[in-house]
């Protein structure tokens, strides 16, 4: 990213690539319950009618409230549900994503020192797309664990992360595997401009402007102000995303169709749902990925 001295060693595009996928997995492993808790509140709407009609229904309230209700009547495994597939999704994703971030931003810019705003937005809408493209089934799969409720027997629909996919390729066609690109690219070109772009731009402010060295306390700051703007911006999209994924085939006709369905059924307000647990699990998400992922780009750097 920006700030490095003259003195140091910029890390390689390898060194990036590597660092970038291997923090975001340790920040998904200290976050996932979080990221657990977002998805369940996002699609508690759109199933509270039909489980109601059989008597099942669960009302998840707020983040702590979810997580307690999914520990008590799911058991605590369940928090983590769709790891493994969420792993596989940050190893491709982020490497992708992150790590690729500043070499794209390079290759707009032609090696200039000088980069303005629009090179560092479409750097960002460029490694997002391209980490959709290939990381899609991860996130297809990862979500559908997250969604369904523990239990045993045939009212689960998938009991392991290989037979997810298989599941979903056999039953829905390869077509199922990249379910909801078009929203998740959207998404994900939203919150790479504005995590990657306003993390940028904080922590090149910080380093200008304030006492404040390229470390632990500026990454910090900068990785929680990137958390929040990317939550209140991408929350709609995100919601949206996570549905239209998580549908039966055939439910929604297109991811449009699905936000209407929920403007029309639950109002505006629906876009975001699962704002809170978005919000911390984003924020402490981007805390623990930024500062991993720039100590990781040092050491590696160092043991070259």
């Amino acid at each position: 990213m920006v700030g490095f001295r003259p003195a140091d060693v910029p890390p390689t595009a390898a060194v990036k690539f590597i660092g970038a996928g291997t923090a975001a997995c340790i920040a998904d492993l200290f976050t996932f319950p979080l990221d657990t808790a977002k998805v369940r509140l996002q699609i508690q709407g759109e199933e509270k009618g039909a489980a109601a009609s059989h008597g099942t229904a669960v009302r998840y309230r707020g983040v702590f409230g979810t997580i307690t209700t999914m520990v008590r009547t799911e058991g605590a495994r369940s928090l983590y549900s769709g790891l493994v597939a969420g792993l596989q999704r940050q190893m491709s994703f982020a490497s992708i994503r992150i790590g690729l971030y500043d070499s794209v931003k390079s290759f707009y810019t032609k090696g200039s020192d000088h980069v303005g705003i629009g090179s560092r937005l479409l750097a960002g809408c460029t490694t997002g797309a391209m980490a959709v493209a290939l990381a899609q089934p991860t996130d297809v799969v990862k979500v559908r664990f997250q969604a369904q409720a523990s239990s045993s027997g045939p009212n689960r629909r998938y009991h392991g992360t290989m037979q997810a996919y298989k599941t979903i390729a056999k039953e829905e066609g390869m077509r199922g595997l990249w379910r909801g690109t078009g929203p998740n690219i959207a998404r994900n070109a939203i919150v790479n401009c504005t995590e990657l772009v306003t993390y940028d731009l904080i922590k090149d402010a910080l380093l200008k402007n304030t006492s404040l060295t390229d470390d632990l306390p500026c990454h910090f700051t900068s990785a929680f102000g990137a958390g929040f703007c990317t939550t209140v911006i991408a929350s709609p999209v995100d919601v949206v995303k996570t549905r239209y994924m998580n549908s039966a085939l055939g439910q929604y006709s297109s991811a449009l169709n699905c936000a209407h369905a929920m403007v029309t059924k639950e109002g505006p307000l629906a876009f975001y749902k699962g704002f809170m647990p978005s919000f911390l699990r984003l924020g402490s998400w981007n805390v623990v990925m930024f500062v991993t992922y720039e100590q990781l780009k040092r050491a590696m750097m160092s043991a070259c």
